[in-house]
């Protein structure tokens, strides 16, 4: 419970700061000054599936081979025409091709508005899809199938700090399954939700879906008892999980130059405010091959431990649910344990040491899966009237004995006091401590950091066209043959296209996604002979070098 992490909880607030708030839904439930809040501004808008589709195929453009594990993907409706015409001429040069296609409403969630297609003129175009836009991917005919059932994985990510960058990946996960034997797709099961849609939101309604208290049977179940199953029959369940760690941090990497973005409009630098966590909840599917594909990033994951089970018609009972409560109650437990900052000062006191002081928000506020957790960690009463033992929320995977320089990876049982009762970790370190392995492939964050220099006037996500001049001449990158004239309608023509696109019209100027494609676009100019990414490389570390030689007066007035 929390007293066994030194914490003291407020439910609903109290006039004292907290040290850690923890909001139901987004960064902005309450206004916050200080401490840590478990929300980052902007999570929610940059992990929708159109924004996170277009940061996956910006890093597939610069690194083709390492960003294969996301889905083909095109935007609905200002794509639909490149959609159509690219399958037309796949089909053309492969007559045997014979793919299926899903189509996602952008801001759907619990498999709302998800279908199926064979065609690009299956595509229903009604009006929804103009008020409603959406992503199309290519549909994985050949997943990884246990008892004949299609089934994804929920891992749980803790996004801990963004600058710098730290990553923890729960050691265990959800395993959730379809609840109809699986079929490759064809126009006849095409509108079988139930052998092809994974969401345990739809599933729930089947008819074959079965609650189970065991880990490795029904229609939930633990992601370590599907590692098991597998090792058992002989596959390489180290390479898969490495696989899927190198998966979470370069989907982290593709989603951080937005978030900077927008933390620094929230939470401008040298103005007080909170430090930002966020559990982000992973969708990954394996394939036949193992090796596994990211479906989506969910920026508030469900958190509920219990189901409704209809006891009589329209009567309703709340009944535990093991599974989720031995993968979630540890997911939150270690978060608070490694977000506390009276952790440090203990560790020097070797004493107890101060109570670290709680916030929830307000019950309105608080999503009713986040509670029941909640609730179970704090030992407050519930419905089904029972507290977790440790055993019951202790970690499945083993893991890595491999650790990082100055990594805090080490168990918290080693500290004196109550949390020494506690169990080991189950979050495990992978970012710094693999950062070795992926930080060459951190080039837009540094192209982010050149577009937050320049907007100038704090608060704003969007560059001005004086804020577009002004790195242009500190870089030095015009001359005879991009003449600043140039400049503006390259600024103009990009902007334009960006904002016809629905992109956040409550400020004018040019976005970061935007300013990524200019910047490359000077990169291919500049660099002709070059892959992208070095093209992209050289033109960055020209103008970091240039930058560094121009007195900071200079470029603020530059900025205006």
């Amino acid at each position: 419970n929390l007293s066994a992490l030194s914490l003291l909880q407020f439910p609903f607030g109290r006039r004292l700061p907290c040290d850690i708030y923890w909001h139901g839904v987004s960064f902005h439930d309450s206004n916050i000054f200080s401490g840590q809040v478990n929300k980052f501004p902007g999570m929610t808008e940059t992990v929708r599936k159109i924004t996170l589709s277009r940061a996956m195929r910006t890093m597939r453009d610069l690194f083709p081979l390492e960003y294969n594990f996301y889905p083909r993907s095109w935007i609905l409706p200002e794509e639909l025409p490149l959609f159509v015409a690219e399958v037309r001429t796949m089909k053309d040069s492969n007559p045997s091709w014979k793919p299926t296609f899903i189509v996602k409403p952008d801001g759907g969630c619990q498999g709302d508005g998800i279908y199926l297609i064979k065609d690009p003129s299956d595509i229903r175009l009604t009006g929804s899809i103009q008020s409603r836009p959406a992503v199309v991917q290519e549909y994985i005919c050949k997943p990884l199938l246990v008892d004949k059932l299609k089934f994804d994985i929920r891992l749980y990510v803790l996004l801990k700090s963004l600058e710098p960058l730290e990553i923890y990946i729960a050691k265990d996960g959800l395993s959730r399954f379809c609840t109809e034997p699986y079929q490759e797709p064809t126009l006849k099961n095409l509108h079988q939700v139930f052998m092809h849609l994974t969401n345990y939101s739809l599933n729930i309604h089947s008819g074959n879906f079965i609650h189970s208290a065991s880990a490795n049977t029904g229609s939930k179940r633990t992601f370590s008892s599907i590692l098991c199953r597998l090792s058992s029959r002989g596959a390489d369940v180290k390479k898969l999980w490495s696989d899927i760690i190198s998966l979470v941090i370069k989907t982290i990497i593709a989603l951080t130059p937005e978030l900077k973005v927008y933390y620094q409009s929230d939470i401008p630098a040298g103005k007080p405010g909170p430090t930002c966590f966020q559990i982000l909840g992973f969708d990954i599917l394996l394939m036949k091959d193992l090796k596994p594909v990211l479906l989506e990033v969910n920026a508030n994951p469900s958190m509920r431990i219990e189901h409704e089970q209809e006891l009589s018609p329209g009567v309703f009972e709340n009944v535990p649910s093991p599974v989720d409560e031995k993968v979630k109650v540890a997911v939150i437990r270690d978060t608070l344990r490694l977000m506390d900052p009276q952790k440090k000062k203990r560790k020097d006191t070797q004493s107890g040491g101060a109570l670290t002081a709680l916030s929830w928000s307000p019950v309105p506020r608080v999503t009713p899966e986040s509670w029941h957790v909640l609730c179970v960690l704090s030992g407050m009463a519930q419905p089904m009237n029972k507290l977790i033992s440790k055993n019951q929320i202790s970690c499945s995977l083993e893991d890595s004995p491999e650790r990082a320089p100055g990594a805090s990876e080490e168990p918290l049982d080693a500290v004196p006091g109550p949390e020494a009762a506690l169990p080991s970790l189950c979050l495990k370190q992978v970012f710094p401590k693999y950062a070795r392995h992926f930080s060459y492939l951190r080039l837009v964050d540094r192209v982010a950091a050149l577009f937050i220099r320049f907007l100038g006037v704090k608060g704003t996500t969007k560059l001005g066209p004086t804020g577009f001049r002004t790195f242009i001449r500190n870089c030095k990158l015009s001359n005879s043959n991009f003449s600043m004239a140039a400049v503006d309608i390259l600024y103009i023509d990009i902007t334009r296209r960006w904002n016809s696109m629905g992109i956040d019209h409550k400020e004018s100027g040019m976005c970061l996604q935007a300013f990524v494609e200019a910047f490359f676009c000077l990169a291919q100019k500049k660099y002709k002979a070059l892959p992208l990414h070095k093209q992209v490389l050289s033109l960055l570390e020209l103008c970091e070098c240039r930058l560094a030689a121009v007195p900071g007066k200079r470029l603020v007035w530059g900025c205006g």
